[in-house]
């Protein structure tokens, strides 16, 4: 597996920090380790790509192939202010003002209070090796808004971890102490993310991209990531994220420009 990284010196043909743990490979029975290679000493002048009439490089992310995958860690470019220039302009691209207002909606009228985002990733992939270091950090975090008051803390609970199966984790333990904590969930049922969906399909829009009417609206589950996304960047008490998630870096991403301001 390769993660294609740019102008990060030392870093080229080395292993990446993040690699399967030992159950998993057993389980999955996965070979293969995750390398770090630089995209420009690899495809860029003098080497043998670079001498290529054509390069069909945007096919090295689409997909798994005999059994390796390739996934991009370039967030700058120092070295090259036209890279630099493009990574920065292409950072953050809001979602449409469906998905924005609805995820207010959410914040302002169900919620109705400060309240901690727990973006708790647990069933996907890696995910799966580090619950107990996923729920310590939201325990700490917890801990400490109980010790400044008031009670309950207001959370709002973004998780791929069924209700059905809460019981025995400390989500279970969350949510049997009402007088501590008030949880708040979204569905893909619920009406609030059905209503926002309709409203993709009859404004012709895809969750990203106010023109895109030649696109397919978004699956609902999508939909729902989305208006948790948003509802997340407008938690005053912070944001509890799974270490190594996309979604989380999402998050932060979507708090640091203020999404949810006025």
């Amino acid at each position: 597996m390769t993660v294609w990284t740019y102008q990060k010196d030392g870093e080229d043909g080395i292993l990446d920090s993040f690699q399967a743990g030992d159950e998993l490979r057993k389980k999955k029975k996965i070979t293969f380790v995750r390398k770090r290679r630089d995209v420009h000493r690899t495809f860029g002048p003098g080497s043998e790509a670079g001498s290529a009439s054509v390069l069909a490089f945007g096919s090295l992310f689409t997909a798994p192939y005999q059994g390796s995958e390739s996934h991009i860690d370039i967030h700058e470019a120092p070295q090259d202010q036209r890279i630099q220039s493009l990574i920065q302009k292409i950072e953050f691209i809001p979602f449409v003002p469906e998905i924005i207002n609805s995820g207010k909606k959410f914040a302002l009228q169900t919620i109705k209070a400060p309240f901690l985002c727990a973006q708790l990733r647990l069933l996907d992939g890696q995910f799966k090796n580090h619950w107990r270091a996923t729920f310590q950090a939201l325990k700490e975090k917890l801990d400490f808004l109980k010790e400044k008051g008031p009670l309950p803390i207001h959370v709002f609970v973004m998780t791929d971890l069924p209700m059905s199966n809460w019981t025995g984790t400390y989500l279970g333990d969350m949510a049997k102490d009402s007088d501590a904590f008030k949880l708040f969930i979204l569905r893909e049922g619920d009406k609030l993310v059905m209503d926002t969906a309709k409203k993709l399909v009859s404004g012709g829009r895809n969750a990203k991209f106010p023109s895109a009417k030649h696109c397919n609206p978004q699956s609902l589950s999508d939909i729902l990531l989305f208006v948790e996304e948003t509802v997340c960047s407008c938690a005053r008490l912070g944001l509890v994220g799974t270490a190594g998630s996309t979604i989380a870096e999402s998050i932060e991403l979507m708090r640091k420009n203020s999404i949810c301001s006025p």
